[in-house]
């Protein structure tokens, strides 16, 4: 498994020195294998009423600071005004940007899947304490341990190649598949979404799809 991390920091490390949000031309419905991709899973955390009929797909970076923006600043509006109100559910899918990244994200998927948002919020809202911490690891397991995971989980959890592998292999079909080369991006309904991630941006984007308009 490290050694298919190491190729993929090779392959992608313009992404990796330069996390801007996606910038693309325009909005495109994506070709059949590409929804193939973005369809839901089991695997997935849905956050919101599942049969929602707007789907958000949110592929980001636990350490990504625009991604971080977005977690704190834009989603708590989006939340309330199209999330609670059972008009969109929002997906989010891993794309680590670096190792640290990548081990926060097992970490959030060893969580209980009624708690995978929670631990997500506490890392995108603790990210400058964690993130660039020369121990990240420890940094990580205290921040868990208030969220109720003991270190021996903690411990174990990190152990698991075979999460590790998915998350990463994750990452490699997002990026040849959907064309997912920097973060945020999001995909609503299987369309690009190519707006700055604000919540007017959304507003409009999803006004457009909702049955009250």
């Amino acid at each position: 498994m490290r050694n298919i991390w190491f190729a993929l920091l090779g392959v992608v490390s313009i992404v990796l020195v330069s996390p801007e949000p996606a910038q693309t031309a325009a909005p495109h419905q994506l070709l059949a294998d590409a929804q193939t991709v973005l369809a839901l899973t089991k695997d997935d955390r849905v956050l919101g009423n599942p049969d929602a009929p707007i789907t958000i797909v949110e592929y980001a970076s636990l350490t990504c600071p625009h991604c971080a923006h977005f977690e704190n600043d834009v989603l708590p509006e989006l939340k309330k005004k199209w999330i609670d109100t059972g008009e969109a559910k929002l997906v989010f899918r891993d794309f680590p940007l670096d190792e640290p990244a990548l081990r926060a994200a097992m970490i959030a998927r060893c969580a209980p899947p009624d708690r995978y948002y929670a631990y997500v919020d506490t890392f995108f809202g603790s990210q400058e304490k964690w993130a660039t911490a020369r121990d990240y690891r420890g940094a990580l397991a205290r921040l868990v341990k208030l969220g109720g995971m003991s270190r021996d989980e903690f411990d174990n959890c990190l152990k698991n190649t075979a999460l590790e592998n998915k998350i990463v292999e994750g990452r490699l079909i997002a990026s040849k598949e959907l064309d997912v080369n920097s973060t945020p991006t999001f995909f609503i309904n299987g369309t690009k979404f190519t707006g700055a991630p604000t919540v007017e941006e959304f507003d409009k984007a999803l006004s457009g799809l909702s049955a009250k308009s």
